[in-house]
């Protein structure tokens, strides 16, 4: 059984990858342009960059919950980067993924341990196991 928290909802329009999304509430209301790299203009975000974006701001909030519940104790917040890779094999478009995370005062093996449970933790990196192969790094700082 499951209580369901918080549910969001997103709209596009136009032409997907060239086109226009928004939240129901407008709090994200942008333009979807293909990257220069595809041949497009490049003058808009994609759906690549939408996804780091969201798995780094849940993933650092998966990893601070962590940190809190082992006991750790750091003046500055985790930092996570997502690299999303938009790949193209014999079977069509995939995606791959980096996670580069550094936690500050700590040592390497602690801040290897808390990545990790964030890793398990994190609902986009549930969400993509199986689906997007990631590489999971982290840093002690």
């Amino acid at each position: 059984m499951s209580d369901a928290l918080y549910t969001a909802k997103s709209l596009s329009t136009g032409g997907g990858r060239d086109g226009h999304v928004a939240t129901h509430d407008r709090t994200l209301d942008l333009d979807v342009r293909p990257p220069k790299e595809l041949g497009g203009s490049g003058e808009g975000t994609n759906p690549e960059q939408l996804v780091a974006s969201g798995w780094a701001a849940c993933f650092n909030g998966a990893l601070q919950l962590m940190m809190k519940q082992d006991g750790v104790n750091s003046d500055q917040t985790p930092e996570v980067e997502v690299t999303m890779t938009l790949n193209k094999g014999d079977d069509g478009m995939f995606l791959t993924a980096t996670i580069n995370a550094t936690v500050f005062d700590v040592d390497q093996d602690k801040a290897t341990e808390l990545v990790n449970k964030a890793h398990e933790f994190c609902p986009y990196s549930k969400a993509m196991r199986g689906n997007v192969d990631a590489k999971v790094t982290a840093n002690a700082a």
